[in-house]
């Protein structure tokens, strides 16, 4: 196990930040896409933070993602809208789909807006949680890169295909799932790795086929379904939604984040239901919380943790990452530092001018 270094969560944005600048990406967007990072990394989910930097780092100066994304509207029908992102920065276009689906469902009740032509976006969560302060439920999908076989199979042909949803509870409070339908999101592999530590059984098969607890044979085998046949299901039925109804690449024709040359075609679908359109919201927040109080009603099993409703494990990381710093593996640490090296910035821990990369 590698010791892990102690950051700052508004330091650690800062530096995001300021790489994504030195690679041309305009500061607006570099803002957005290191505050996605950083949160995945407040919430308890590192596999989704500033881990991935460097991925994007490598597909920018590849020239696979644009480091301007400029999206066209190439379907608007009322609720309905696609855009056509142009290969450019995920984040961006998802935070795009997300403004685009709220503002229509304040217009018609419900906004759905198709993306074609996106890269990875981080984590789902980020963005549907953009739709409870709006008085509206978020749901999005999207596609992935292939991580696990077909049920029953043993090559890669279905991504993890992640999928959240996020609704109001009043105040800061959500109510929010965000979900891969693998048995664990390839990140955490990732982060297995940096640590140095082995991944639990199940999680993954190597390439031959058998069960592995190694997660570099993880990485380059394959990554297990949740709930067996369940997940495979779910997971194609996600690329049918972000995929093949998007107009976007579909299957196995996805790239992951950590395919440096490799154009991704990932699609997004972001549905937006305007809660005031079914009833008023009041109420809607009312009959929320009377889920919850139940759900925590619910008197524990022998030895069980708190009982907790979806999203609450993750506004408890943050209050106690903001109060007592983000705990970073020593390996992503150094990761990062070489990427700033590579860009002629300071490490983490300085300051550093902006250039452009090489």
């Amino acid at each position: 196990m590698t010791a892990e270094q102690r950051v700052s969560a508004e330091r650690l944005a800062e530096f995001a930040a300021r790489v994504l600048r030195a690679c041309q990406v305009p500061p607006a967007d570099a803002e957005l896409v290191a505050d996605s990072l950083v949160a995945a990394d407040l919430w308890g989910h590192q596999s989704h933070g500033v881990l991935r930097l460097g991925w994007y780092v490598d597909r920018l100066r590849s020239g696979v993602m644009n480091t301007r994304t400029e999206p066209e509207l190439v379907v608007d029908a009322g609720a309905v809208a696609t855009l056509d992102g142009g290969d450019g920065v995920g984040q961006v276009l998802a935070a795009r789909a997300a403004t685009e689906a709220i503002e229509r469902a304040g217009r018609h009740g419900v906004g759905v807006v198709a993306v074609r032509n996106s890269n990875h976006f981080g984590t789902a969560a980020y963005f549907t949680r953009m739709a409870p302060p709006r008085g509206c439920i978020g749901l999005l999908a999207t596609n992935a890169s292939a991580a696990m076989a077909p049920w029953g199979g043993r090559e890669k042909r279905v991504g993890s295909n992640p999928w959240s949803i996020a609704a109001p509870l009043g105040g800061q409070r959500q109510l929010v799932l965000d979900i891969a339908n693998t048995a664990v999101a390839r990140g955490k592999i990732y982060l297995a790795d940096n640590r140095g530590e082995p991944i639990p059984a199940g999680w993954a098969m190597a390439a031959d086929g058998r069960p592995t607890t190694d997660p570099r044979e993880a990485i380059a085998g394959l990554i297990m379904p949740m709930a067996e046949h369940k997940g495979y299901a779910i997971s194609v039925m996600m690329d049918v939604l972000a995929g093949v109804l998007t107009g976007s690449g579909f299957g196995a024709g996805i790239k992951g984040p950590y395919q440096a040359a490799e154009r991704s075609g990932a699609g997004h679908l972001y549905l937006a239901l305007d809660i005031a359109a079914f009833l008023p919201v009041e109420e809607f927040v009312r009959r929320a919380n009377q889920l919850v109080d139940e759900l925590k009603a619910t008197p524990p099993a022998p030895g069980a943790s708190p009982i907790r409703y979806p999203g609450e494990g993750e506004m408890l990381a943050e209050q106690r990452h903001r109060a007592a710093g983000l705990e970073l593996p020593a390996q992503t640490v150094a990761d990062l530092d070489r990427v700033a090296a590579e860009l002629g910035l300071r490490p983490l821990a300085g300051n550093g001018e902006e250039r452009p990369c090489r």
